[in-house]
């Protein structure tokens, strides 16, 4: 066999991870639609009523189906649908988006998507961002100085109106140990992750509720879910914004009265970007499989589809972050036996800062 044709097809096998085997189980042994055809297929290949394979498959599609129903009256509950009546189709024509740290990453990825979808994006960051597209507006601004927050709100409502969509997506990563983190490490570090969201919140949030419509995107991580080894300052701040997250929620159902504001907390793991491109990932084939970097566009595509279903949802990317809030449950040792196969405590050894440098830091690279 030809050896280059071998070489040809190992990118073929590099896509394999967990999360591709779990969207094909989802379409079909977790599929109702599937299923059914089972039972069915036998019953007219001459199978009796009463055979086992009938019975089985035909009481796995009901517990199916029931789980799913669940599922989906959870989803109505959360945002007051009707089981009949799905919301009016979502107008991008009409929406004002507010994206902190829209200049690299996911966030920049995220303003250029939108904008070609005709929607006007205001960019918040400390850089510039480099685009072509023309309803993309950047508004220099450090989102942790309340000052220059509330100083660029009212120039947003001046020159484009009031948001109906906010993405907290600023973020920052030192990669220290706790006995290495300075002063100036913290203010930063809960300043962009944590307090920018409660100040952009307390600006863009008002006329959301006045109007009782609007959507809250909220970029946390799956490190505000477990903890792990010289990212102290990082998840401890993520954790934070998950909580503030689920508190705004219960402030908009049951105090605000504006249940039509919509929140949803996204929790990725490790993203391909600038921020944690430093890091030592683990690159084993069974880290690869088990727990795949995500593309930014992965993350995007699941911001967008969540403004389409106009839902307020927790999203876990990839698949095995579904599993980390469940981590703090398992007997100790069970619970060191996942951080030890994670090897999330040595990821950060030799990390290096090359996104949100400060002017101290700069000169000292």
């Amino acid at each position: 066999m030809d050896p280059h044709s071998l070489q040809d097809s190992t990118p073929v096998f590099d896509s394999l991870d967990i999360d591709l085997v779990v969207k094909v189980m989802s379409h079909t042994i977790f599929s109702p639609f599937f299923i059914f055809f089972i039972p069915v297929f036998y019953f007219f290949q001459g199978a009796e009523l009463t055979h086992p394979i009938i019975l089985i498959s035909s009481a796995y599609w009901v517990v199916l189906c029931i789980f799913l129903f669940g599922k989906w009256v959870s989803v109505l509950w959360r945002n007051q649908g009707s089981l009949l009546f799905a919301p009016p189709r979502f107008d991008w024509g009409e929406q004002i988006v507010v994206i902190t740290g829209g200049s690299s990453g996911v966030g920049e990825l995220l303003a250029n998507t939108l904008a070609v979808r005709n929607v006007t994006v205001a960019v918040l960051d400390v850089n510039p961002i480099v685009t072509e597209n023309y309803n993309i507006v950047y508004y220099k601004c450090d989102v942790s100085n309340w000052e220059e927050v509330e100083a660029v709100h009212k120039k947003i409502v001046e020159e484009l109106g009031h948001p109906t969509i906010l993405v907290n997506n600023a973020g920052v990563v030192q990669g220290k140990l706790i006995t290495d983190l300075n002063p100036e490490d913290l203010k930063q570090t809960f300043g962009v992750n944590t307090i920018s969201h409660f100040f952009t919140l307390k600006a863009f949030l008002p006329e959301m509720i006045k109007n009782n419509s609007g959507h809250v995107i909220t970029l946390s991580s799956c490190m505000g879910l477990a903890g792990t080894a010289q990212m102290t300052d990082y998840c401890a701040s993520k954790a934070a914004v998950n909580i503030m997250h689920e508190c705004l929620r219960y402030e908009l159902d049951k105090l605000h009265k504006a249940p039509g504001v919509r929140t949803t907390l996204v929790c990725p793991g490790h993203i391909d970007t600038p921020l944690f491109s430093k890091m030592n990932y683990p690159k084993t084939p069974w880290h690869k499989f088990t727990m795949p970097t995500l593309a930014p566009v992965s993350v995007v595509k699941a911001v967008i589809q969540a403004l389409d279903d106009q839902h307020s949802q927790t999203i876990y990317l990839p698949f095995y972050v579904q599993g980390m809030p469940y981590l703090q449950h398992l007997p100790s040792y069970l619970r060191d036996i996942a951080q030890w196969v994670s090897k999330g405590d040595y990821a950060m050894v030799g990390f290096q800062k090359v996104s949100g440098l400060r002017g101290d830091e700069k000169k000292i690279q």
